[in-house]
């Protein structure tokens, strides 16, 4: 197995949940979305991004809006849905149990 490609599968794993995260700050457009993912060092295009962005808004989880923009066409803008905001805290928990039970597999001694 290769290293590059078992990261790239745990770094898929986290996309939804780093996605609505990043959404439940405040209201982004997709390429800011894409911008804090590559700080975080999570690599993620608009060809993963924007299924994924679909994905979440079919689910009831996320909303937009169409913006006007001063430098091309309408930007559309994401904010996550109440249903949204119970589904992140559930990955959270979710996430939080996953990463206790990965530690505690990962430094027993």
């Amino acid at each position: 197995m290769k290293l590059d490609n078992a990261i790239a599968q745990m770094r898929k794993g986290v996309l939804e949940y780093c996605v609505l995260a990043i959404i439940s700050r405040e209201e982004i457009y997709a390429s800011d979305i894409i911008n804090e993912m590559k700080e975080a060092k999570l690599i993620i295009v608009e060809g993963t991004l924007y299924p994924l962005l679909t994905r979440l808004k079919n689910s009831g989880l996320l909303a937009y809006k169409w913006v006007e923009s001063k430098e091309g066409p309408p930007r559309k803008y994401y904010t996550i849905t109440e249903d949204g905001t119970e589904f992140l805290g559930e990955l959270n928990n979710a996430w939080k149990e996953l990463n206790d039970s990965v530690q505690t597999a990962i430094n027993k001694h």
